[in-house]
Order: structure tokens, then sequence, then C-alpha cells
């Protein structure tokens, strides 16, 4: 029996905008995909340790806030010093493309901007955890 993909969602920081995430979380649920959704205003601490504590393949962050080149770099670094570098990052929100290569070179793996479908994530989300 395959192992049942875990992917915590989170929306760190001050942003307030959630509708696009829940409509994320839900298609990825549809798609037979364990989801963990942490809500609003998150610490990057806290979804570090609730994604440990869930045992999750990939932590998924929402931003729109325009904090992305703090926060990515914060839970990186967070799953680094809790030895748990196996966790994938990925994102979405409104990121510059520069800003995105930038952080793809950190260690977020993939980054989703305004108009991917549901389905391309989905996608995406199916092979990376496939591959590891």
């Amino acid at each position: 029996m395959q192992k049942k993909i875990r992917v915590l969602i989170g929306k760190p920081g001050l942003d307030g905008h959630d509708r696009g995430v829940k409509i994320v979380a839900a298609a990825l649920r549809d798609a037979g995909i364990e989801v963990i959704y942490t809500g609003l205003h998150q610490t990057c601490e806290s979804i570090v340790e609730a994604a440990i504590q869930e045992d999750v393949d990939i932590i998924g962050l929402s931003i729109l806030s325009g904090a992305h080149m703090t926060i990515f770099p914060k839970i990186i670094n967070l799953l680094k010093q809790k030895e748990a570098e196996d966790i994938i990052v990925i994102g979405g929100g409104i990121i510059p493309e520069e800003d995105i290569k930038k952080l793809n070179e950190m260690g977020v793996k993939k980054l989703f901007t305004p108009g991917t479908s549901t389905k391309e994530i989905i996608k995406y989300v199916k092979s990376i955890v496939q591959k590891t």
C-alpha cells in the first residue's frame, strides 16, 4: 500500500487573505492528499513544529504580504535546525520572478504564482513526493 501524502498548509505572518489557500487545501484533499491547515497568522516556528509533529512530507506556504524573502528562508533554516530538511518546502503567492530564483537556490522547491491551476499543484505535489 502506498503511503498517503501529507501536506501542511500555512499562512505565516500578518497576511489575512485565505480564500486561495483554502481552495488549494480543498483541491489537495479531493485528490486524496492529507492536508493539515494551520490557519491564519502563524509564526514560522509554529508552522515548523506542526509539520514535524504531523510528520508531513511537504510544507506549503501561502504568502501574499510581500514577506516571502523573510519567511521562506526562516522556515528553511528552522527545518535545518530541527534536522527536518527532508520536509519539502513549496509555496504560492505574489512573488517576483527574481525572488523565485533566489528562493529556489535557498531550498524552496517550487513556487506557484497567481493563476496556477489546482490540477498543476496536485500534479507537482504527487510527483515530488514520489521522487523522495
